[in-house]
């Protein structure tokens, strides 16, 4: 978690950047192999934590450029996602049981869980199984969704004008069977008798949880107020960006009296290649090459992501172009040499 800041001689102290890795288990091919690759380098190197990617489908509009939105309703995107609707990809979720067996130190997670393709109740047991099976090391992030032919393939069309309720009593009906023996709930998308629901989680008092923050900056900053959740993921965000976030954020705090935007883990998925040689670094929105330039580029970009805010960047790899042996050496240069002058500048 990121420590308040301190002070010394006027000299702030902020604590070290951590890595994590997003599991590139969404391109146009990717293998088994490959992620048991990029998920034994990221244990050697004691990253943070592995995250996976939740995506259901790529709909064949996609391949058109015909999508109802742009992904995540971010307007600079194209009506197109990354991966065509005929390329070879995994499931994220089941991928969080088998990083459990194949870690020992990194933390799980996916990143970001889409409420209203899952029953809360149900989402909420298998989490706690999950915690145990990787000796609590889980963690849990929550958004709404955002494309609606996803939800019509998740069974959830009716969910979608009403997604945002459904996170919200996703993460009551979690908390509230996490540390409860017996659980009641009474909402709009679960109707229940007190029950039980197995084993608690093994952490205390219930794994972190991360919300997702796309293009909102309210909507996510109240439930991590109200909830009192552990940490927040965007996607890109430059350094202004960061703040604007981490502004609402901590005004949703202040006003519940809770506690400080710098006890959150602050973290966004960033597109990750180390280059030759340098690439454009204008400011460009979701679109800035962020942690996509030479080593110097990137440590330069990272070391104002810290100053911004950011605790722990998701290492993001490319849909494409890229082989994954080359990740792996990015990745081994990032951590050796990059990281750590992030951390003495």
């Amino acid at each position: 978690m990121g420590a308040p800041n301190d002070s010394n001689e006027g000299t702030s102290l902020m604590a070290d950047m951590k890595l994590a890795l997003y599991l590139p288990n969404f391109r146009d091919h990717v293998t088994i192999k490959e992620l048991e690759d990029l998920t034994a380098l990221a244990e050697e190197l004691e990253f943070d934590s592995i995250w996976t990617l939740d995506r259901i489908i790529v709909p064949e509009a996609s391949d058109r450029g015909e999508m109802k939105y742009p992904f995540g309703m971010m307007d600079q995107f194209p009506l197109q996602m990354p991966v065509s609707s005929n390329g070879k990809w995994f499931q994220g979720w089941p991928l969080i049981p088998w990083l459990a067996a194949k870690t020992e130190k990194c933390r799980i997670g996916m990143s970001i869980t889409d409420t209203p393709y899952r029953s809360p109740g149900v989402f909420a047991a298998e989490c706690a199984t999950i915690d145990h099976l990787s000796g609590g090391r889980l963690n849990v992030g929550v958004g709404a969704g955002w494309m609606p032919e996803e939800f019509d393939a998740a069974s959830a069309t009716d969910i979608f004008p009403r997604r945002h309720a459904h996170v919200r009593e996703t993460i009551e009906i979690c908390q509230g069977i996490w540390t409860n023996e017996t659980f009641e709930y009474h909402g709009e998308f679960a109707d229940f008798a007190p029950s039980g629901f197995g084993w608690e989680p093994v952490q205390k008092p219930h794994p972190p949880i991360f919300m997702s923050g796309l293009v909102n900056p309210k909507i996510s900053a109240k439930k991590v107020a109200k909830y009192d959740l552990s940490g927040w993921i965007g996607i890109q965000d430059t350094p202004e960006e960061l703040r604007v976030w981490l502004e609402a954020i901590g005004e949703e705090l202040d006003a519940l009296g809770a506690k400080s935007v710098d006890e959150l883990e602050v973290s966004s998925m960033c597109w990750f290649v180390i280059t030759d040689e340098p690439t454009d670094q204008t400011r460009n929105g979701k679109l800035t090459n962020l942690l996509s330039g030479t080593q110097e580029q990137i440590t330069s970009n990272l070391i104002e992501l810290k100053e911004a805010g950011m605790t722990m960047p998701l290492i993001w790899p490319p849909f494409a172009d890229v082989p994954t042996s080359k990740t792996l050496e990015d990745l081994r240069v990032l951590n050796d040499e990059i990281l750590p002058a992030v951390n003495a500048a």
